[in-house]
């Protein structure tokens, strides 16, 4: 006999969600449709998105130029093999991808999620280091505060201890950390912070195939915004000691950090490059893994000349068609000066954050504010004051953050910090902070 029960009750008994519990120890909010800069429940209530659904819509919901590009694709092929064929949008994708990206990336690989591309970047450098006898060079280096997906080698370059999952960590590969790059866009790095990282290559580099960081912005690790200097140093010691650096742009690229990539940000290029997120506008799951020629050359003329990966769903049509179609309204937005603005007006707009009892600090950097709190956000409680106010964000930890779509308009967008600062207010107040 099959029993009826409603969907948000289905919701709670079956589905897992991300980072939660089953059943989750709250209820999710139900999505009827979603337009323009707004998720609408189902019940009517309309929500502005101060999340681009986890940084990935940052044209807002259906858009018309990308329902349009998905729509006309469909119509000849959803999908295709990418084994021992190719297509029309794949090479159109290519092509303006290497029209954009960093200066000497070359060779594009096409994944089907964040986390495979960065599975893909690290199973790359260890192929690269081993194809250029240096067989010794098998780990990796990051940061601490540093977050690169849940599959299983991302996760060992996540940080080890205040990460997400260190519940494995006894179980994952073993890789070096360095500490956080020090907090602060336009600080400078000491003598000391320097010769720190000076010093850990020196020790280190011999058994290390890559370097893989967030550029400017380390994201779920805490968003963390750091000087342009630190990046500029990196590539210095990864050129002199023979280690690949791995940039993430998987959450900065395509404008988010106020450049087209992060990395224009200290006037460098890594020799991989991981991208996703914004790359489809939210559409379709998708990601890429970027080279220079240097590595996919030396790569082919080894005795292994086969990068063995090959996700079923690799160079999908209908993803890259619709990628296509949103770097074309990236590249029409002017970027810069849009994040420039929508930085400005964040900044003016939470600045009374600043001055509450409970807010350790109020950061923002191109389309990214962000409030840290002294303590962690109660979500069940903060939830409900969100949906109460018209808008959706989603904390984590201390940090109550928002990454609103580019075509968020002024007032919108001034309608959303103003919406969060008093929900701030109010959660406080509750908590007994104010």
């Amino acid at each position: 006999m099959t029993v009826n029960i409603s969907t948000s009750d289905f919701d709670q008994q079956h589905l897992w969600h991300p980072y939660a519990s089953l059943p989750p120890t709250y209820s999710n909010i139900v999505i009827d449709h979603a337009e323009g800069i707004h998720i609408v429940t189902e019940d009517g209530t309309r929500l502005i998105d101060g999340m681009s659904s986890w940084w990935a819509s940052v044209h807002g919901y259906n858009h018309p130029k990308l329902n349009e590009a998905l729509t006309k694709q469909l119509g000849k092929m959803a999908h295709v093999m990418f084994g021992g064929l190719t297509h029309q949008p794949a090479i159109d994708l290519g092509k303006k991808l290497l029209s954009i990206v960093p200066v000497g990336l070359d060779a594009i690989f096409y994944a089907d999620s964040g986390s495979i591309a960065v599975e893909v970047a690290l199973k790359m450098a260890l192929q690269y280091q081993i194809a250029a006898n240096r067989p010794t060079k098998q780990q990796f280096a990051s940061t601490h505060s540093g977050y690169y997906g849940d599959t299983w080698h991302a996760m060992s370059i996540c940080d080890p201890i205040n990460g997400m999952h260190n519940l494995y960590g006894k179980q994952l590969p073993m890789q070096h950390f360095v500490p956080a790059p020090p907090l602060g866009f336009e600080r400078a790095l000491t003598a000391d912070e320097r010769t720190a990282l000076t010093d850990f290559f020196s020790k280190r580099a011999s058994k290390l195939a890559g370097f893989i960081i967030e550029p400017i912005i380390q994201g779920a690790g805490g968003m963390r915004f750091y000087s342009p200097e630190y990046l500029q140093l990196l590539r210095q010691l990864c050129d002199e000691h023979d280690v690949l650096l791995i940039a993430d742009e998987i959450a900065t690229g395509f404008g988010r950090s106020g450049k087209l990539f992060a990395c224009e940000h200290a006037d460098i290029s890594p020799d991989i490059m991981t991208i996703g997120k914004a790359l489809t506008g939210g559409y379709m799951t998708f990601a890429a893994t970027l080279c220079t020629r240097k590595v996919a050359d030396t790569i082919h003329q080894s005795d292994y000349p086969a990068l063995m990966h090959g996700p079923t769903f690799m160079g999908n049509p209908l993803a890259c068609a619709v990628a296509c179609a949103s770097i074309d309204l990236i590249l029409s937005y002017d970027i810069e000066a849009r994040t420039a603005n929508m930085q400005a007006i964040m900044e003016q707009q939470l600045a009374p954050a600043a001055m509450l009892h409970g807010v350790f600090e109020v950061r923002c950097l191109g389309a990214v504010a962000v409030v840290e709190l002294d303590a962690a956000v109660d979500m069940p409680i903060f939830q409900s004051l969100l949906i109460e106010n018209g808008i959706w964000v989603r904390p984590f930890g201390k940090l109550v953050y928002i990454m609103p779509p580019y075509v968020i308009t002024d007032d919108e967008l001034i309608t959303l910090c103003q919406a969060l600062l008093k929900v701030i207010r109010i959660y406080l107040a509750k908590q007994g902070q104010l």
